[in-house]
Protein backbone atom coordinates (compact mmCIF):
# COMPACT_ATOMS: atom_id res chain seq x y z
CA UNK A 1 0.00 0.00 0.00
CA UNK A 2 1.36 3.62 -0.88
CA UNK A 3 1.96 6.07 1.58
CA UNK A 4 0.15 9.64 0.72
CA UNK A 5 1.55 13.06 1.68
CA UNK A 6 -1.01 16.07 2.09
CA UNK A 7 0.26 19.26 0.52
CA UNK A 8 -1.94 22.23 1.83
CA UNK A 9 -1.17 25.71 1.95
CA UNK A 10 -2.18 29.10 3.86
CA UNK A 11 -2.07 32.84 4.07
CA UNK A 12 -1.78 33.61 0.60
CA UNK A 13 -1.99 31.78 -3.01
CA UNK A 14 0.98 31.37 -5.28
CA UNK A 15 2.96 30.76 -2.27
CA UNK A 16 4.72 27.97 -4.27
CA UNK A 17 3.07 24.91 -3.09
CA UNK A 18 3.14 23.30 -6.80
CA UNK A 19 7.31 23.85 -6.25
CA UNK A 20 6.93 22.22 -2.65
CA UNK A 21 5.19 19.17 -3.73
CA UNK A 22 7.75 18.86 -6.75
CA UNK A 23 10.48 18.94 -4.53
CA UNK A 24 9.16 16.79 -2.48
CA UNK A 25 8.72 13.95 -4.72
CA UNK A 26 12.09 14.91 -6.33
CA UNK A 27 13.60 14.24 -2.83
CA UNK A 28 11.98 11.12 -2.51
CA UNK A 29 13.01 9.84 -5.83
CA UNK A 30 16.63 10.46 -4.62
CA UNK A 31 16.49 8.05 -2.25
CA UNK A 32 15.12 4.97 -4.39
CA UNK A 33 11.69 5.53 -3.60
CA UNK A 34 8.57 5.61 -6.83
CA UNK A 35 6.49 8.63 -6.52
CA UNK A 36 3.53 9.77 -8.01
CA UNK A 37 1.55 13.28 -7.42
CA UNK A 38 -2.22 14.67 -7.60
CA UNK A 39 -3.54 17.92 -8.10
CA UNK A 40 -6.59 18.86 -6.49
CA UNK A 41 -8.23 21.86 -7.90
CA UNK A 42 -11.09 23.19 -6.23
CA UNK A 43 -12.60 25.10 -9.14
CA UNK A 44 -16.04 23.93 -10.62
CA UNK A 45 -14.36 24.03 -13.80
CA UNK A 46 -13.98 20.34 -15.20
CA UNK A 47 -10.37 21.21 -16.22
CA UNK A 48 -8.69 24.32 -17.48
CA UNK A 49 -8.75 24.00 -21.13
CA UNK A 50 -11.62 26.98 -21.22
CA UNK A 51 -9.78 28.85 -18.58
CA UNK A 52 -8.18 32.11 -19.40
CA UNK A 53 -4.50 32.15 -19.62
CA UNK A 54 -4.55 35.63 -17.99
CA UNK A 55 -6.60 33.77 -14.52
CA UNK A 56 -4.75 30.35 -14.71
CA UNK A 57 -2.12 30.70 -16.91
CA UNK A 58 -0.67 27.85 -19.29
CA UNK A 59 -2.80 24.38 -20.19
CA UNK A 60 -0.69 22.12 -19.47
CA UNK A 61 -1.15 18.80 -21.78
CA UNK A 62 -0.45 14.79 -20.41
CA UNK A 63 0.34 12.39 -22.70
CA UNK A 64 -3.00 10.95 -22.64
CA UNK A 65 -4.39 14.04 -23.79
CA UNK A 66 -5.88 15.62 -20.42
CA UNK A 67 -5.63 19.69 -20.06
CA UNK A 68 -3.98 20.40 -16.69
CA UNK A 69 -3.11 22.69 -14.65
CA UNK A 70 0.41 24.36 -15.35
CA UNK A 71 1.58 22.56 -11.78
CA UNK A 72 1.84 19.18 -13.37
CA UNK A 73 4.42 20.16 -15.53
CA UNK A 74 6.19 21.07 -12.50
CA UNK A 75 5.86 17.40 -11.26
CA UNK A 76 6.60 16.23 -14.37
CA UNK A 77 9.97 17.94 -14.96
CA UNK A 78 11.56 17.93 -11.11
CA UNK A 79 10.24 13.75 -11.40
CA UNK A 80 10.94 13.37 -15.19
CA UNK A 81 8.02 10.90 -15.32
CA UNK A 82 4.98 11.21 -17.44
CA UNK A 83 1.84 11.70 -15.33
CA UNK A 84 -1.83 11.15 -16.62
CA UNK A 85 -5.62 12.22 -16.55
CA UNK A 86 -5.82 10.19 -12.90
CA UNK A 87 -3.07 13.00 -11.71
CA UNK A 88 -5.75 16.09 -11.94
CA UNK A 89 -9.33 16.24 -10.24
CA UNK A 90 -10.75 19.27 -10.08
CA UNK A 91 -14.40 19.86 -8.13
CA UNK A 92 -16.34 20.19 -11.36
CA UNK A 93 -14.91 16.20 -12.19
CA UNK A 94 -16.19 15.53 -8.98
CA UNK A 95 -19.56 16.39 -8.99
CA UNK A 96 -19.45 15.45 -12.09
CA UNK A 97 -19.03 11.99 -11.19
CA UNK A 98 -21.21 12.24 -8.44
CA UNK A 99 -24.32 13.63 -10.79
CA UNK A 100 -23.85 11.06 -12.84
CA UNK A 101 -24.06 8.24 -10.65
CA UNK A 102 -26.97 9.93 -9.14
CA UNK A 103 -28.63 10.14 -12.53
CA UNK A 104 -28.24 6.16 -12.85
CA UNK A 105 -29.49 5.27 -9.63
CA UNK A 106 -26.31 3.87 -8.01
CA UNK A 107 -26.94 5.44 -4.92
CA UNK A 108 -30.27 3.65 -4.71
CA UNK A 109 -32.83 5.96 -4.28
CA UNK A 110 -30.48 8.19 -1.42
CA UNK A 111 -30.04 11.82 -0.57
CA UNK A 112 -26.93 12.72 -1.60
CA UNK A 113 -24.59 14.97 0.13
CA UNK A 114 -21.18 16.59 0.36
CA UNK A 115 -20.25 13.80 3.26
CA UNK A 116 -20.32 11.20 2.32
CA UNK A 117 -20.58 11.38 -1.35
CA UNK A 118 -18.73 13.78 -2.30
CA UNK A 119 -15.75 13.32 0.08
CA UNK A 120 -15.82 8.95 -1.10
CA UNK A 121 -15.48 10.40 -4.75
CA UNK A 122 -12.39 12.06 -3.62
CA UNK A 123 -10.64 8.99 -1.64
CA UNK A 124 -11.58 7.28 -4.59
CA UNK A 125 -9.66 9.25 -6.58
CA UNK A 126 -6.36 9.32 -4.62
CA UNK A 127 -6.51 6.11 -4.03
CA UNK A 128 -6.92 5.23 -7.41
CA UNK A 129 -3.76 7.01 -8.61
CA UNK A 130 -2.00 5.15 -6.14
CA UNK A 131 -3.42 2.13 -7.33
CA UNK A 132 -2.43 2.72 -11.07
CA UNK A 133 0.54 3.92 -10.53
CA UNK A 134 1.98 1.69 -7.91
CA UNK A 135 3.86 4.06 -6.41
CA UNK A 136 5.97 3.97 -2.82
CA UNK A 137 4.51 7.70 -2.37
CA UNK A 138 1.32 9.50 -3.56
CA UNK A 139 2.00 13.54 -2.99
CA UNK A 140 -0.99 15.14 -3.05
CA UNK A 141 -0.98 19.06 -3.64
CA UNK A 142 -4.76 20.37 -2.66
CA UNK A 143 -4.81 24.12 -4.75
CA UNK A 144 -6.25 27.19 -3.22
CA UNK A 145 -5.71 28.13 0.26
CA UNK A 146 -6.91 26.68 3.28
CA UNK A 147 -10.44 28.63 4.70
CA UNK A 148 -11.49 28.75 0.71
CA UNK A 149 -15.01 27.70 1.21
CA UNK A 150 -14.80 25.48 -2.19
CA UNK A 151 -11.55 24.02 -1.07
CA UNK A 152 -13.94 22.40 2.56
CA UNK A 153 -15.16 19.42 0.77
CA UNK A 154 -10.90 18.05 0.03
CA UNK A 155 -9.91 18.70 3.56
CA UNK A 156 -12.86 16.91 5.00
CA UNK A 157 -11.34 13.86 2.40
CA UNK A 158 -7.88 14.44 3.72
CA UNK A 159 -9.14 14.32 7.32
CA UNK A 160 -11.25 11.05 6.54
CA UNK A 161 -8.12 9.34 4.96
CA UNK A 162 -5.93 10.79 7.75
CA UNK A 163 -7.86 8.35 10.24
CA UNK A 164 -8.78 5.18 7.78
CA UNK A 165 -5.37 4.88 6.21
CA UNK A 166 -3.67 5.04 9.59
CA UNK A 167 -0.73 6.79 11.57
CA UNK A 168 2.40 6.42 9.55
CA UNK A 169 0.87 6.13 6.38
CA UNK A 170 -0.25 9.45 5.75
CA UNK A 171 1.41 12.74 6.49
CA UNK A 172 0.02 16.44 6.49
CA UNK A 173 2.71 19.33 4.55
CA UNK A 174 1.42 22.93 5.13
CA UNK A 175 3.04 25.81 3.32
CA UNK A 176 2.85 29.75 4.74
CA UNK A 177 3.80 32.45 4.13
CA UNK A 178 6.40 34.62 7.03
CA UNK A 179 5.13 38.13 5.50
CA UNK A 180 7.97 40.63 6.50
CA UNK A 181 7.06 44.28 8.06
CA UNK A 182 9.20 47.17 6.86
CA UNK A 183 8.24 48.98 9.81
CA UNK A 184 8.67 46.60 12.75
CA UNK A 185 11.94 45.13 10.29
CA UNK A 186 10.76 41.75 11.62
CA UNK A 187 8.79 38.58 9.95
CA UNK A 188 5.69 37.71 11.03
CA UNK A 189 4.22 34.44 12.49
CA UNK A 190 0.73 35.01 12.98
CA UNK A 191 -0.28 34.69 9.91
CA UNK A 192 0.82 31.12 9.91
CA UNK A 193 -0.60 30.46 13.71
CA UNK A 194 -3.73 31.20 12.06
CA UNK A 195 -3.74 29.34 9.36
CA UNK A 196 -2.85 26.31 11.24
CA UNK A 197 -5.86 26.94 13.37
CA UNK A 198 -7.99 27.05 10.61
CA UNK A 199 -6.20 23.55 9.25
CA UNK A 200 -6.63 22.05 12.76
CA UNK A 201 -10.25 23.12 12.85
CA UNK A 202 -11.23 21.23 9.92
CA UNK A 203 -9.28 17.79 11.64
CA UNK A 204 -6.40 18.20 9.84
CA UNK A 205 -3.15 18.19 12.00
CA UNK A 206 -0.24 19.11 10.16
CA UNK A 207 3.33 16.87 10.75
CA UNK A 208 5.38 19.58 8.69
CA UNK A 209 5.31 23.43 7.90
CA UNK A 210 6.94 25.14 5.35
CA UNK A 211 7.73 28.51 5.98
CA UNK A 212 7.93 30.66 2.93
CA UNK A 213 9.78 33.68 3.40
CA UNK A 214 11.73 36.42 0.91
CA UNK A 215 14.15 36.88 3.86
CA UNK A 216 16.40 34.54 6.51
CA UNK A 217 14.31 32.84 9.27
CA UNK A 218 15.78 32.66 12.92
CA UNK A 219 15.36 29.78 14.82
CA UNK A 220 13.82 31.52 17.42
CA UNK A 221 11.47 31.93 15.10
CA UNK A 222 11.24 28.69 14.07
CA UNK A 223 10.78 27.43 17.33
CA UNK A 224 7.81 30.20 18.09
CA UNK A 225 5.76 28.80 15.34
CA UNK A 226 6.67 24.78 17.06
CA UNK A 227 5.09 25.86 20.33
CA UNK A 228 2.37 27.73 19.04
CA UNK A 229 1.16 25.14 15.75
CA UNK A 230 2.12 22.00 17.68
CA UNK A 231 4.67 20.70 15.57
CA UNK A 232 7.48 19.10 16.21
CA UNK A 233 10.63 22.06 16.09
CA UNK A 234 12.39 19.25 13.33
CA UNK A 235 8.94 20.06 11.30
CA UNK A 236 9.36 23.48 10.88
CA UNK A 237 11.00 24.19 7.90
CA UNK A 238 12.46 27.61 6.04
CA UNK A 239 12.63 28.13 2.75
CA UNK A 240 13.98 30.98 1.40
CA UNK A 241 13.03 32.47 -1.81
CA UNK A 242 15.57 31.18 -4.73
CA UNK A 243 16.99 32.57 -7.71
CA UNK A 244 16.06 29.34 -9.36
CA UNK A 245 13.16 26.77 -8.60
CA UNK A 246 15.10 23.80 -8.95
CA UNK A 247 17.35 25.17 -6.11
CA UNK A 248 14.33 24.37 -3.93
CA UNK A 249 15.10 20.24 -3.65
CA UNK A 250 18.82 20.89 -2.10
CA UNK A 251 17.54 23.80 0.48
CA UNK A 252 14.67 21.04 1.14
CA UNK A 253 17.24 18.62 1.87
CA UNK A 254 19.70 20.88 3.67
CA UNK A 255 17.15 21.40 6.45
CA UNK A 256 16.52 17.83 6.73
CA UNK A 257 13.02 17.50 5.67
CA UNK A 258 13.63 14.32 3.42
CA UNK A 259 14.65 12.30 6.79
CA UNK A 260 12.11 13.96 8.72
CA UNK A 261 9.00 12.96 6.65
CA UNK A 262 10.58 8.98 6.00
CA UNK A 263 11.06 8.88 10.03
CA UNK A 264 7.12 9.51 10.42
CA UNK A 265 5.96 7.35 7.27
CA UNK A 266 8.63 4.49 8.71
CA UNK A 267 10.11 4.21 5.46
CA UNK A 268 13.96 2.33 5.81
CA UNK A 269 16.69 5.16 4.73
CA UNK A 270 18.20 4.43 1.86
CA UNK A 271 21.17 5.98 -0.53
CA UNK A 272 20.22 9.28 -1.64
CA UNK A 273 21.63 10.75 -5.04
CA UNK A 274 20.97 14.46 -5.25
CA UNK A 275 24.28 14.87 -7.12
CA UNK A 276 23.26 15.20 -10.61
CA UNK A 277 20.62 18.11 -9.21
CA UNK A 278 23.60 19.57 -7.53
CA UNK A 279 25.37 19.20 -10.89
CA UNK A 280 22.41 21.12 -12.60
CA UNK A 281 21.81 23.64 -9.94
CA UNK A 282 25.75 24.58 -10.32
CA UNK A 283 25.42 25.07 -13.93
CA UNK A 284 23.01 27.20 -13.63
CA UNK A 285 24.50 29.42 -11.14
CA UNK A 286 27.78 29.96 -12.84
CA UNK A 287 27.06 29.75 -16.90
CA UNK A 288 30.35 30.92 -18.96
CA UNK A 289 28.11 32.46 -21.74
CA UNK A 290 24.57 34.38 -22.30
CA UNK A 291 21.69 34.99 -24.92
CA UNK A 292 18.96 36.62 -25.66
CA UNK A 293 16.00 35.13 -27.02
CA UNK A 294 12.65 36.90 -28.08
CA UNK A 295 9.42 35.04 -26.72
CA UNK A 296 6.87 36.85 -28.86
CA UNK A 297 3.10 36.21 -27.66
CA UNK A 298 0.34 37.99 -26.82
CA UNK A 299 -0.01 37.14 -22.74
CA UNK A 300 3.54 37.97 -22.69
CA UNK A 301 2.57 40.34 -19.39
CA UNK A 302 2.31 37.25 -17.73
CA UNK A 303 4.70 34.67 -17.76
CA UNK A 304 3.11 31.64 -16.53
CA UNK A 305 1.06 31.47 -20.09
CA UNK A 306 4.31 30.08 -21.38
CA UNK A 307 5.48 28.48 -18.46
CA UNK A 308 6.56 25.51 -19.98
CA UNK A 309 8.47 27.30 -22.85
CA UNK A 310 10.56 29.35 -20.35
CA UNK A 311 11.53 26.26 -18.16
CA UNK A 312 12.30 24.54 -21.23
CA UNK A 313 14.51 27.42 -22.84
CA UNK A 314 16.40 27.20 -19.20
CA UNK A 315 16.65 22.76 -19.68
CA UNK A 316 18.24 23.90 -22.85
CA UNK A 317 21.33 26.71 -22.08
CA UNK A 318 22.19 24.59 -18.84
CA UNK A 319 23.07 22.22 -21.79
CA UNK A 320 25.67 24.50 -22.76
CA UNK A 321 26.17 25.96 -19.73
CA UNK A 322 24.81 28.80 -21.17
CA UNK A 323 22.39 31.63 -19.53
CA UNK A 324 19.12 32.71 -21.68
CA UNK A 325 17.73 35.80 -20.99
CA UNK A 326 13.92 36.33 -22.37
CA UNK A 327 12.86 39.08 -24.11
CA UNK A 328 9.15 38.85 -24.03
CA UNK A 329 7.71 40.63 -27.05
CA UNK A 330 4.33 41.65 -26.80
CA UNK A 331 2.70 40.60 -30.40
CA UNK A 332 0.80 43.05 -30.99
CA UNK A 333 3.57 45.79 -30.74
CA UNK A 334 4.90 44.18 -34.15
CA UNK A 335 1.31 44.56 -36.38
CA UNK A 336 1.87 48.36 -35.86
CA UNK A 337 5.45 47.88 -37.84
CA UNK A 338 7.27 48.97 -34.98
CA UNK A 339 9.94 45.82 -34.23
CA UNK A 340 12.50 47.70 -32.06
CA UNK A 341 11.89 44.98 -29.57
CA UNK A 342 13.51 42.61 -31.36
CA UNK A 343 16.31 44.43 -32.16
CA UNK A 344 19.84 42.49 -31.17
CA UNK A 345 17.99 39.22 -30.25
CA UNK A 346 19.87 35.98 -31.37
CA UNK A 347 16.76 33.45 -31.65
CA UNK A 348 12.59 34.03 -31.77
CA UNK A 349 10.63 31.77 -30.22
CA UNK A 350 6.77 31.98 -31.70
CA UNK A 351 4.78 29.83 -29.00
CA UNK A 352 0.91 28.25 -28.80
CA UNK A 353 -2.27 30.29 -28.71
CA UNK A 354 -5.75 30.52 -30.09
CA UNK A 355 -7.51 33.35 -31.38
CA UNK A 356 -6.86 35.97 -33.77
CA UNK A 357 -5.19 38.75 -31.94
CA UNK A 358 -1.72 39.57 -31.96
CA UNK A 359 -1.19 37.12 -35.29
CA UNK A 360 -0.06 39.56 -37.59
CA UNK A 361 2.63 40.69 -35.16
CA UNK A 362 4.16 36.99 -34.50
CA UNK A 363 4.25 36.75 -38.95
CA UNK A 364 6.32 39.59 -38.64
CA UNK A 365 8.38 37.87 -36.17
CA UNK A 366 9.08 34.91 -38.33
CA UNK A 367 9.75 37.35 -41.43
CA UNK A 368 12.56 39.25 -39.26
CA UNK A 369 13.76 35.48 -38.75
CA UNK A 370 13.86 34.37 -41.96
CA UNK A 371 14.84 36.99 -44.09
CA UNK A 372 17.74 37.66 -41.33
CA UNK A 373 18.81 34.40 -40.62
CA UNK A 374 17.60 34.45 -37.15
CA UNK A 375 17.22 31.38 -35.16
CA UNK A 376 13.41 30.32 -34.88
CA UNK A 377 11.34 27.98 -32.75
CA UNK A 378 7.70 27.82 -33.53
CA UNK A 379 5.78 25.86 -31.32
CA UNK A 380 2.05 24.89 -32.46
CA UNK A 381 0.72 28.61 -33.74
CA UNK A 382 4.49 29.01 -34.27
CA UNK A 383 4.86 26.76 -36.98
CA UNK A 384 1.47 28.09 -38.14
CA UNK A 385 2.54 31.69 -38.58
CA UNK A 386 5.90 30.48 -40.21
CA UNK A 387 4.23 28.52 -42.88
CA UNK A 388 1.66 31.46 -43.30
CA UNK A 389 4.53 34.06 -43.54
CA UNK A 390 6.21 31.60 -45.93
CA UNK A 391 3.46 30.86 -48.27
CA UNK A 392 2.90 34.87 -48.50
CA UNK A 393 6.50 35.70 -49.97
CA UNK A 394 6.29 32.48 -52.25
CA UNK A 395 3.10 33.36 -53.35
CA UNK A 396 3.78 37.33 -53.55
CA UNK A 397 0.77 37.87 -51.44
CA UNK A 398 -0.32 39.02 -48.43
CA UNK A 399 -3.69 36.72 -48.91
CA UNK A 400 -2.33 33.32 -47.48
CA UNK A 401 -3.68 32.72 -44.32
CA UNK A 402 -5.42 30.21 -41.68
CA UNK A 403 -9.00 29.91 -41.86
CA UNK A 404 -8.91 30.69 -37.92
CA UNK A 405 -8.30 33.91 -38.75
CA UNK A 406 -9.45 34.56 -42.36
CA UNK A 407 -12.18 32.03 -43.18
CA UNK A 408 -12.40 33.51 -47.02
CA UNK A 409 -9.09 33.72 -47.74
CA UNK A 410 -8.19 32.11 -51.16
CA UNK A 411 -5.18 31.01 -49.79
CA UNK A 412 -5.76 28.46 -46.35
CA UNK A 413 -2.31 27.38 -45.90
CA UNK A 414 -3.59 26.46 -42.39
CA UNK A 415 -7.09 25.35 -42.07
CA UNK A 416 -9.01 22.43 -40.47
CA UNK A 417 -8.96 18.67 -41.71
CA UNK A 418 -12.70 18.61 -42.31
CA UNK A 419 -11.33 21.93 -44.94
CA UNK A 420 -9.14 19.94 -46.70
CA UNK A 421 -9.97 17.84 -50.13
CA UNK A 422 -9.85 14.11 -49.63
CA UNK A 423 -9.59 14.07 -45.79
CA UNK A 424 -12.56 12.50 -44.04
CA UNK A 425 -11.66 11.25 -41.08
CA UNK A 426 -12.50 14.60 -38.72
CA UNK A 427 -11.93 12.93 -35.37
CA UNK A 428 -12.61 15.65 -32.14
CA UNK A 429 -12.63 19.44 -32.28
CA UNK A 430 -9.03 19.18 -30.97
CA UNK A 431 -5.97 16.79 -31.07
CA UNK A 432 -5.04 16.38 -27.70
CA UNK A 433 -2.00 14.47 -25.79
CA UNK A 434 0.87 12.32 -27.52
CA UNK A 435 0.75 11.81 -31.60
CA UNK A 436 3.49 9.59 -33.74
CA UNK A 437 5.38 11.19 -35.65
CA UNK A 438 7.89 10.35 -38.65
CA UNK A 439 10.78 12.19 -39.40
CA UNK A 440 12.15 12.58 -42.81
CA UNK A 441 16.30 11.27 -42.62
CA UNK A 442 18.58 14.26 -43.55
CA UNK A 443 16.98 16.90 -42.11
CA UNK A 444 17.34 19.25 -39.50
CA UNK A 445 14.69 17.75 -37.14
CA UNK A 446 15.49 14.43 -37.48
CA UNK A 447 19.21 15.33 -36.72
CA UNK A 448 18.13 16.99 -33.51
CA UNK A 449 16.06 13.52 -32.32
CA UNK A 450 18.49 11.07 -33.91
CA UNK A 451 15.80 8.39 -34.07
CA UNK A 452 13.56 8.35 -37.10
CA UNK A 453 10.10 8.10 -34.95
CA UNK A 454 8.89 10.32 -31.90
CA UNK A 455 5.47 10.92 -30.42
CA UNK A 456 5.08 14.25 -29.13
CA UNK A 457 2.02 16.42 -27.32
CA UNK A 458 -0.50 17.98 -29.41
CA UNK A 459 -3.18 20.67 -28.22
CA UNK A 460 -4.78 22.18 -31.20
CA UNK A 461 -7.45 22.04 -34.13
CA UNK A 462 -5.63 24.13 -37.44
CA UNK A 463 -3.94 21.85 -39.88
CA UNK A 464 -1.36 22.81 -42.54
CA UNK A 465 -3.00 22.28 -45.51
CA UNK A 466 -1.67 19.77 -47.64
CA UNK A 467 -2.41 21.76 -50.86
CA UNK A 468 0.32 23.79 -50.71
CA UNK A 469 2.66 21.15 -49.47
CA UNK A 470 4.74 20.86 -53.06
CA UNK A 471 4.41 24.75 -53.79
CA UNK A 472 5.92 25.65 -50.35
CA UNK A 473 8.22 22.82 -50.28
CA UNK A 474 9.89 24.46 -53.63
CA UNK A 475 9.67 27.86 -52.15
CA UNK A 476 12.58 26.24 -49.46
CA UNK A 477 9.38 25.21 -46.74
CA UNK A 478 10.10 21.26 -46.50
CA UNK A 479 7.95 18.90 -44.33
CA UNK A 480 10.32 17.20 -42.24
CA UNK A 481 7.79 15.34 -39.86
CA UNK A 482 4.58 13.59 -40.98
CA UNK A 483 2.26 11.45 -39.31
CA UNK A 484 2.45 7.79 -40.23
CA UNK A 485 0.48 7.50 -42.79
CA UNK A 486 1.86 10.92 -44.20
CA UNK A 487 -1.72 12.84 -43.97
CA UNK A 488 -0.75 15.39 -41.46
CA UNK A 489 2.49 17.38 -41.21
CA UNK A 490 3.98 17.67 -37.60
CA UNK A 491 7.06 19.05 -38.65
CA UNK A 492 8.45 22.14 -40.96
CA UNK A 493 11.56 23.37 -41.39
CA UNK A 494 13.45 26.23 -43.77
CA UNK A 495 15.98 25.01 -46.36
CA UNK A 496 19.39 27.09 -45.88
CA UNK A 497 18.80 28.75 -43.14
CA UNK A 498 20.81 28.11 -39.52
CA UNK A 499 17.49 27.07 -37.80
CA UNK A 500 14.22 27.85 -38.40
CA UNK A 501 11.84 25.15 -36.90
CA UNK A 502 8.38 24.54 -36.30
CA UNK A 503 6.30 21.77 -34.87
CA UNK A 504 2.52 21.17 -34.63
CA UNK A 505 2.83 19.70 -31.27
CA UNK A 506 4.08 21.35 -28.24
CA UNK A 507 7.69 20.36 -27.49
CA UNK A 508 8.16 21.92 -24.10
CA UNK A 509 6.04 20.40 -22.54
CA UNK A 510 8.37 17.38 -22.26
CA UNK A 511 11.22 18.78 -21.71
CA UNK A 512 13.42 17.82 -18.43
CA UNK A 513 16.30 19.94 -16.36
CA UNK A 514 18.46 16.91 -16.82
CA UNK A 515 16.86 15.96 -20.42
CA UNK A 516 16.17 19.06 -22.39
CA UNK A 517 14.05 18.59 -25.27
CA UNK A 518 15.99 17.97 -28.73
CA UNK A 519 14.48 20.63 -30.24
CA UNK A 520 14.80 23.21 -27.75
CA UNK A 521 18.32 21.99 -27.20
CA UNK A 522 19.11 22.16 -31.26
CA UNK A 523 17.59 25.83 -31.18
CA UNK A 524 19.75 26.87 -28.54
CA UNK A 525 22.66 25.57 -29.80
CA UNK A 526 22.17 27.38 -32.95
CA UNK A 527 21.35 30.67 -31.25
CA UNK A 528 24.75 30.11 -29.93
CA UNK A 529 26.24 29.79 -32.94
CA UNK A 530 24.19 32.73 -34.30
CA UNK A 531 25.46 35.13 -31.28
CA UNK A 532 29.25 34.20 -31.48
CA UNK A 533 29.29 34.60 -35.56
CA UNK A 534 29.31 38.13 -34.87
CA UNK A 535 27.57 40.83 -32.39
CA UNK A 536 29.31 43.19 -35.38
CA UNK A 537 28.12 41.27 -38.27
CA UNK A 538 24.75 39.61 -37.59
CA UNK A 539 23.40 42.00 -34.85
CA UNK A 540 24.40 45.35 -36.28
CA UNK A 541 22.90 43.69 -39.74
CA UNK A 542 19.47 43.36 -38.18
CA UNK A 543 19.39 45.94 -36.31
CA UNK A 544 19.33 47.99 -39.82
CA UNK A 545 16.51 46.08 -41.00
CA UNK A 546 14.54 46.86 -37.84
CA UNK A 547 15.28 50.11 -38.11
CA UNK A 548 14.19 49.88 -41.87
CA UNK A 549 11.36 48.24 -41.67
CA UNK A 550 10.36 50.57 -38.50
CA UNK A 551 10.86 53.99 -40.80
CA UNK A 552 8.98 52.70 -43.57
CA UNK A 553 5.71 51.55 -41.58
CA UNK A 554 5.94 55.40 -39.43
CA UNK A 555 6.31 56.85 -42.75
CA UNK A 556 3.66 55.24 -44.26
CA UNK A 557 5.21 53.34 -47.42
Amino acid sequence: MPKYIFVTGGVVSSVGKGIVTAAIGRILKSRGLSVTVQKLDPYLNVDPGTMSPYQHGEVFVTADGTETDLDLGHYERFLDVSLTRSSSVSTGQIYQSVLGKERRGDYLGGTIQPIPHVTNEIKGCIRAVGRESGADVVLIEVGGTVGDIEGQPFLEAIRQMRKEEGRHDTLSVHVTLLPYLGASGELKTKPTQHSVRELRSMGVLPDVIICRSDRPVKSELKAKISLFCDVESRGVISLLTMPSIYEVPLVLEEEGLGDYILELLRVSDTERDLDDWRELVARLQHPTDEVTVAVVGKYVELHDAYLSVKEALIHAGVHYNTAVQIRWVQSELLEQGDLSSLDGVQGIIVPGGFGERGVEGKIQAARLARTQKIPYLGLCLGLQVMVIEAARAALQSEEPNSTEFAPETPHPVISLLSEQEGVTQKGATMRLGCYPCRLVPGTRAHEAYGVDDIEERHRHRYEFNNAYRDVLAKAGLIASGLSPDGQLVEVCEMQDHPFMVGSQFHPEFQSRPLRPHPLFREFIGAVAAYAGQGESEGSEETAKIVSDVTSAAASGS
